[in-house]
């Protein structure tokens, strides 16, 4: 049980690294090569050459992309691939311009997704986004326990619920890993803030002085870390509620634990 609430409150930064690792390289390799054979002959939006997606659903998606596609003028395409990629050839195949939105699925990496996205794109969607994006639906956690299929699906949903309300800075939701390291940083704020405050003068009720100049630290840890991540991502006030609850928790105990460490009296 310890082995596992470890791995939710690291996965965050491994995810991370293997992230930015696959935003660099991923993209790159897939458009390095040219093999149109790979491709279909006829016109559609998913090319599903990794079978990662059961019939029924390819065939639910391809007619919600071009749903999407009509309504809104935003061009979804979804390639999978895994011993061998269509690469460049998907360029003319698809016409992709400054609209379109391409999710590459490769099994290969240490993150399935990978995505190309047009320049109109960014101006909703920033870089920042598809980062994210890729470090919560591609990563090797969300795979084992959700599959391919579910990771390409979500990725696209979350996509086009963000087109249509405008643009997003960040991933809509709160997964639970994430909010744990929310609620960590929040407590850790809280201890900063009540060892700040500990009284450091005879008749002094709180050290305002001193919690003022670790302010820097303990609202970093408080309002950037575990507040701000969920605001920005959820409506809901039960994870707020929960985080605030934790600062204050933190911030009393480190405010009493002189108190608690005073030695008794002798009674001889």
């Amino acid at each position: 049980m310890q082995h596992r609430w470890n791995q939710r409150i690291f996965l965050p930064f491994i995810i991370c690294l293997l992230t930015l690792s696959t935003w660099m390289f991923s993209p790159r390799e897939a458009m390095a090569v040219n093999n149109p054979e790979l491709l279909p002959t006829e016109a559609t939006p998913v090319v599903d050459l990794a079978n990662y997606l059961p019939k029924q659903q390819e065939e639910a998606l391809i007619k919600d992309i071009e749903n999407f596609e009509t309504e809104t003028g935003w061009k979804l395409r979804v390639l999978t691939q895994y011993d061998r990629s269509p690469g460049r050839a998907v360029i003319n195949f698809w016409g992709l311009d400054d609209k379109s939105i391409l999710l590459v699925a490769d099994g290969r990496g240490g993150n399935l997704l990978a995505f190309s996205i047009g320049d109109a794109v960014y101006e909703l969607l920033p870089r920042t986004f598809w980062i994210e994006m890729q470090a919560r639906f591609g990563n090797m956690y969300f795979i084992r326990d959700n599959g391919e299929n579910k990771a390409i699906s979500q990725a696209l949903d979350t996509v086009k619920t963000c087109l249509v309300q405008g643009g997003c800075s960040v991933v809509p939701g709160l997964p639970q890993e994430q909010w744990i390291l929310t609620l960590v940083t929040s407590i850790a704020g809280g201890l900063v803030f009540g060892f700040a405050g500990i009284p450091r003068k005879e008749g002094q009720v709180f050290a305002w002085q001193w919690a003022l100049i670790m302010s820097p630290l303990w609202f970093i840890l408080f309002v950037a870390f575990g507040i701000g991540p969920v605001i920005t991502r959820t409506s809901e006030w039960l994870p707020l509620v929960r985080n605030i609850g934790g600062f204050g928790l933190g911030a009393l105990v480190a405010f009493l634990t002189p108190y608690f460490n005073q030695p008794t009296p002798s009674k001889t």
